[in-house]
């Protein structure tokens, strides 16, 4: 069995935005958006969101149950402030529960209480990242 630890994480995110796109779907506002208060622009590539996805299914799978508030923090970047010395700022939130939700909606993360509060991933989205896994490999 191919373990999603310890495949190549761009390909494995990349195929899996592939798959993705037959699952979810992203918002209109998604062209618009910025992911961050630390971005000066929205991104440049046209499928960001499905990839922006398939790197949160993969990091639920890897931490556990994990928190929006804890993947704002690892979406986050530094913000520059001009004259004065920049700082770490945290990632949009609604994107990250938006993109959380549709992944519940199909059935691939789930809402726990226990052992922590948070989004954990279900059988059927293990079963998806081993089979993506395997096509990587």
């Amino acid at each position: 069995m191919v373990s999603i630890r310890y495949t190549d994480q761009q390909k494995l995110v990349e195929k899996s935005a592939e798959e993705l796109k037959k699952v979810i779907k992203s918002p209109e506002w998604s062209t618009y958006v910025k992911t961050g208060i630390s971005r000066e622009r929205p991104p440049e590539q046209k499928d960001w969101w499905y990839l922006r996805a398939a790197s949160i299914l993969r990091k639920v799978s890897l931490d556990g149950p994990v928190g929006v508030s804890r993947l704002r923090s690892y979406y986050g970047g530094r913000q520059r402030r001009g004259h004065k010395p920049p700082r770490s700022k945290k990632g949009a939130g609604k994107i990250i529960r938006t993109i959380l939700r549709d992944l519940e909606t199909s059935g691939l993360v789930k809402t726990v209480d226990k052992p922590k509060r948070g989004r954990a991933i279900t059988p059927k989205g293990q079963k998806f990242l081993n089979a993506v896994a395997k096509q990587v490999k």
